[in-house]
C-alpha cells in the first residue's frame, strides 16, 4: 500500500546551537551528556516511519520519550532540525509558511486531549470550527458538521453548548471536529487522556468501529500500552526521542526488541492480543471414504499429533484422536476400520479472529480446535498446547529494565 505519511531521519534539537548537538549525537555521545556538555537537548533523534493510507498508527512513550515533540513535528507546530515529514507529497518540514497553513487546513486535523472545545458555541459551530478557518460558507459548513456530528452520533444534541454534555460526549465533539475538514491524516494527541477508565474504553471501542467505516489514516498519541495495542494497526514505541520497536501489536509482544520493550509488554494480558491465527498451523486431514483408523494412526505418527480432523470432501464430518484409533486398530486384527466407526462428531471449532483468551477453555478439552472460514470450511487447526505456550509468555525480564520503565512512569 502507499505511504500516506513518511518521516524520514527526523533530528530536533532545542537549543540555539543544534548543529553542535547533532555532531555529537553522530560522535555517538547519548542526550545526558549531550545536554551537560552543550546545554542542547535532544527532543527526538534519528526518526523514521511511514503510515500507510487507512492505517492506524500508534505512537506510545512515557513521559519524556519524545511522543509530544514527535506530533508538534507532524503538524508543522516545530520545525525538526533536519529529516523530511513528508505527507500525501508535501513536505511539513521544510515547505514555506504559506504552504503549512495550506496543509494544515486541508490535509492535517487535530484532536487534543482536553477538548479544546469554545464554551460559548454550539455543538455544530464547534464542529465546523476548521471549516470556517478554511473560509468554508455557513450553509455548506452547518451541513458538513452535522454529518461529522452524526458520524460520531451526536447531530441531536448540534445546537446545545458543550457544558451540557458529559466528557465523552464533548471528546466526540473533538472528533467530530476533525473529521469535518475531511483531513488526509487525522492526529490524536492522547486524545481519552482525560476520560475515566470506563468511558475511555468505550470511546477506544467506537473509534475502532468508527475506523472500519471511514479508514481514515490516524497518528494516535498515547502513554498508555494496553490502548496502543488495542487501537494500534502498526506500534511505534518511543524511548529518549528515538523509536525503539515498530510493529503490530502481535509483534511487539511476541519479539520484543530489547529488554525495555520487554519489560513493558511483560504484564500484558496475551490472550487479548494474540488470536486462533497467530497459533495456528495447517490442517492434516483424513478423508472419510478413503482412509482407515490405521490411516490415521500412521499420520498422527509421522506428523507427531494428538488428534487428526475427518473430512467428507471439503466438510469437516468429525475428529479421531491417537489413542481411539490405535485402541481400535490393533484390536481389529487385520480388518480396515472405519473411520466413522472412531471419530467425534462433536469437536471445538472457532474462526480467525478469536482471541486466546476466549480458547482457554476449548483448548482444555484436549483436542485441536478447528478454524473454519465464513463458509464453514477447514483452514486450520489450533493445538491446545500452541494456546498454553503463547499464553505463558517469555522468559522473565531483567530487574534493570523493568527499574528503568517505573522511573519514567513517575518521572
Amino acid at each position: 500500500m502507499t505511504a500516506k505519511l513518511k518521516v524520514d531521519k527526523v533530528f530536533k534539537i532545542f537549543g540555539e546551537r543544534p548543529e553542535q548537538a547533532l555532531a555529537l549525537l553522530a560522535e555517538g555521545h547519548n542526550k545526558e551528556t549531550i545536554f551537560q556538555e552543550t546545554g542542547q537537548t535532544i527532543g527526538a533523534q534519528d526518526v523514521s516511519f511511514e503510515v500507510e493510507e487507512g492505517q492506524i498508527f500508534v505512537v506510545m512513550g512515557l513521559s519524556g520519550s519524545g511522543k509530544s515533540t514527535l506530533v508538534r513535528m507532524l503538524n508543522g507546530l516545530i520545525r525538526p532540525s533536519s529529516g523530511s515529514i513528508v505527507i500525501d507529497g508535501d513536505d511539513v518540514a521544510s515547505c514555506s509558511a504559506s504552504k503549512l497553513r495550506d496543509i494544515r487546513r486541508n490535509k492535517i486535523a487535530m484532536v487534543f486531549q482536553h477538548f479544546a472545545l469554545f464554551p460559548h458555541r454550539t455543538i455544530v459551530e464547534n464542529a465546523a470550527y476548521g471549516l470556517k478557518v478554511k473560509g468554508m460558507g455557513a450553509v455548506e459548513r452547518r451541513q458538513k458538521a452535522m454529518q461529522a456530528l452524526d458520524q460520531v452520533g451526536l447531530a441531536a444534541w448540534a445546537d446545545s453548548l458543550p457544558a451540557s454534555l458529559s466528557g465523552g460526549m464533548q471528546q466526540r465533539v473533538g472528533l467530530a471536529r476533525g473529521l469535518a475538514t475531511e483531513p488526509q491524516v487525522l492526529l490524536m494527541d492522547e486524545p481519552f487522556g482525560a476520560l475515566d477508565p470506563l468511558i475511555r474504553r468505550e470511546m477506544q471501542d467506537e473509534l475502532l468501529v468508527l475506523q472500519k467505516r471511514l479508514k481514515k489514516t490516524i497518528v494516535f498519541i498515547t502513554h498508555d500500552l494496553n490502548e496502543a495495542l488495542l487501537l494500534g494497526d502498526k506500534i511505534a514505541i518511543m524511548k529518549d526521542g528515538m523509536i525503539v520497536q515498530v510493529g503490530t501489536a502481535q509483534e511487539i509482544v511476541a519479539h520484543p526488541a530489547d529488554d525495555y520493550v520487554a519489560a513493558f509488554v511483560a504484564d500484558i494480558d496475551r490472550g487479548r492480543v494474540f488470536t486462533a491465527e497467530t497459533v495456528s498451523s495447517e490442517p492434516q486431514v483424513m478423508q472419510l471414504n478413503s482412509d482407515t483408523a490405521g490411516d490415521a494412526v500412521k499420520t498422527m505418527e509421522d506428523q507427531n499429533l494428538n488428534a487428526v480432523y475427518v473430512m467428507d470432501g471439503e466438510n469437516i464430518a468429525g475428529v479421531v484422536t491417537y489413542q481411539t484409533a490405535a485402541t481400535a486398530d490393533r484390536e481389529s486384527g487385520s480388518a480396515d476400520v472405519h473411520l466413522s466407526d472412531v471419530m467425534l462428531t462433536e469437536f471445538p471449532s472457532t474462526n480467525a479472529d478469536t482471541q486466546l483468551a476466549d480458547l482457554y477453555g476449548a483448548a482444555s478439552g484436549g483436542l485441536p480446535i478447528a478454524i473454519t472460514d465464513s463458509d464453514n470450511k477447514l483452514v486450520g487447526v489450533v493445538e491446545p498446547e500452541a494456546v498454553f505456550a503463547q499464553l505463558s509468555g517469555p522468559a522473565p525480564v531483567s530487574d534493570s529494565a523493568e527499574t528503568e520503565i517505573e522511573l519514567a512512569a513517575v518521572r
